[in-house]
């Protein structure tokens, strides 16, 4: 329903890549390259300049990737409303979510989906990640949204929400002097831990191992279930710790808590809505659509 052409230019800003891009959407390079040069043509300016291998967008690419994420947006709201208008709204809903989901990113997104939705009962329960999992494949929990590396096939997992894990400790720790550390300087520290199973001790493990760090090389000081007991300790400690930028928004605020670059090393991924593979109720898809539009907004 929109022009694909702003798809295939917002798909290139967003990957950075002409190539990666081409991939997403199933064309070739070249068509990739001709749609970009069509928009150009038609707004006669540039919207990409090179920089070696690397791209980046002019500041009339800023422009229109700004007007395509409302587009998109809008276009997302509306066929979600669509669908809301056409399902059946009762019944109640089971979900279940990794811990820090539940705790800093689901709360304002459910309190809109109820507003969207009426009266529809929602159960929801919180766990690590390998729980989430194990409770929609024992049919505990109709749909999940997790954290994580994990990809069982099982499992049909879409992502929605672009998340970044970063290094974290209280504003006045004497191990800080310029806000900066390399990856050898980690085995210096004190650690707090999540647990294992734990979707964000996964995605950690992973990146470390791509700078020559073993997470068993971190010397930890003890292991938490909870974000927020972690970063209570953090506070009253020297220690460190991996968390989710969007668990620590208010102590970055109130400079309770500070976060601490890495050389190196960035820590990305994606949180994931989660179905049964084959799965097909209303109520699950029409939750995942609000997620999916819900996305943009954060």
């Amino acid at each position: 329903m929109f022009d694909f052409r702003l798809k295939v230019f917002y798909t290139v800003a967003k990957k950075n890549s002409f190539t990666k891009a081409a991939k997403v959407l199933l064309i070739s390079q070249p068509a990739v390259t001709k749609h970009i040069q069509e928009i150009e043509s038609y707004y006669k300016t540039k919207l990409f300049v090179r920089n070696g291998m690397k791209i980046a967008l002019t500041e009339s690419g800023e422009l229109l990737c700004g007007y395509a994420e409302d587009i998109f947006s809008t276009y997302r709201n509306l066929e979600f409303d669509m669908h809301a208008l056409n399902a059946k709204m009762d019944g109640s809903l089971r979900l279940g979510a990794s811990t820090t989901i539940s705790q800093y990113v689901l709360p304002p997104m459910l309190a809109a989906f109820r507003e969207k939705v009426g009266d529809i009962h929602i159960d929801v329960v919180s766990d690590n990640t390998f729980a989430i999992e194990n409770a929609l494949l024992n049919k505990q929990i109709d749909v999940g949204m997790v954290e994580g590396n994990s990809k069982n096939p099982q499992i049909k997992y879409i992502d929605f929400i672009k998340d970044e894990i970063v290094l974290v400790c209280k504003a006045n720790n004497p191990f800080v002097k310029s806000g900066v550390v390399s990856p050898s300087d980690l085995k210096n520290f004190t650690f707090l831990l999540r647990e294992s199973g734990s979707g964000t001790l996964d995605v950690i493990e992973s990146n470390l191992n791509k700078v020559g760090i073993s997470v068993h090389d971190l010397k930890s000081d003890m292991s938490f279930s909870s974000t927020e007991s972690i970063k209570m300790y953090l506070m009253h400690s020297n220690s460190f710790a991996f968390l989710s930028i969007h668990a620590i928004l208010k102590e970055l605020k109130y400079n309770e808590l500070i976060v601490v670059d890495i050389n190196g090393l960035d820590i990305h991924r994606y949180f994931s809505v989660i179905q049964r593979q084959g799965q097909e109720s209303a109520l699950v898809e029409l939750f995942i659509r609000f997620a999916q539009s819900y996305n943009l907004k954060l």
